[in-house]
């Protein structure tokens, strides 16, 4: 196959290697057989549709998934028997120490109802505005990271904590009569209260926490980032919203994302270039 010529900014020409190669990420057919992505400008209106619609499915999905309370709830007590067994079930214990502090239990029931979805926005916009070239292979692992939960959530009905049948919980969210919870008021009955493991509010934190981590140049946001999932997984512990075992559930999602991401892109997102270079001036000649 001939060689493409192509013409530079600054006006001269040289020789680029096939668009067959170009699409393989710079490898000829002789190279493996994983093909290098390479990443695209993002569209704004395109991003918000696209986010729209997913989450409006990803809900969708959720919430249609058979509630399976009998079942829910025997899964609670095999996690909590089995944490009690091993030694390490402190849910309990960390709900009734903070729900006795009331200024900051309300102020958990707050960050658990409104930072999973503002943070996690924040960070795509970010990620959009500023890191163009990796925007789509981070987002790519949010979202596989998301739909892999759901295949958690209907194969393991999983009920939260403070639902479960005499394990002394306190839901801090009927008690405090929190407001904006897809667990209080009319908003639980659109909510599917017993899909608790994994935790996507693990899973997303921890997301978000990774990217600033990786990508932020200033330090002390980077140390925020590595913050936000260590208190994200205080506070459903403290509200008594998951077992820290589906915190460990949303970690694995989160694994399989950047697997995806890694598999699709040839890279992980953050090593891929932080900005994407214009398309190149293709002259006539081939």
């Amino acid at each position: 196959m001939g060689e493409t010529t192509v013409t530079t900014l600054e006006g001269r020409q040289g020789p680029t290697t096939s668009p067959i190669a170009e699409d393989r990420g710079g490898r000829d057919e002789r190279g493996p057989l994983r093909r290098l992505r390479t990443p695209r400008r993002p569209r704004f209106w395109f991003e918000i549709l696209l986010i729209a619609v997913s989450y409006w499915t990803y809900s969708l999905i959720r919430n249609a998934v058979p509630e399976q309370k009998a079942q829910a709830l025997r899964n609670a007590d095999w996690i909590w028997s089995a944490e009690q067994h091993l030694g390490i079930a402190v849910e309990q214990s960390v709900n009734h120490a903070v729900n006795s502090v009331t200024w900051l239990i309300v102020g958990m029931n707050y960050y658990y109802a409104t930072l999973h979805f503002v943070v996690t926005l924040g960070v795509l916009v970010w990620l959009f505005r500023r890191h163009p070239g990796r925007y789509a292979a981070t987002r790519l692992a949010l979202f596989a990271t998301t739909a892999v939960a759901l295949v958690g959530y209907y194969f393991y009905p999983l009920a939260p904590p403070r639902l479960m049948n005499g394990g002394g919980f306190v839901d801090t969210v009927a008690v405090h009569q929190t407001w904006g919870s897809m667990a209080s008021g009319n908003l639980k009955n659109m909510s599917n209260q017993y899909a608790a493991m994994p935790s996507m509010h693990i899973g997303w934190s921890l997301w978000c926490g990774l990217t600033i981590f990786a990508l932020a140049s200033v330090p002390w946001v980077r140390v925020l980032g590595l913050l936000y999932p260590v208190a994200t997984l205080v506070v459903i512990v403290s509200t008594a919203n998951h077992f820290w075992l589906d915190a460990v559930g949303g970690m694995l999602c989160l694994a399989f994302g950047f697997m995806v991401a890694r598999l699709w892109y040839g890279a992980l997102p953050y090593a891929l270039p932080r900005l994407v270079a214009p398309p190149p001036m293709l002259s006539a000649k081939t």
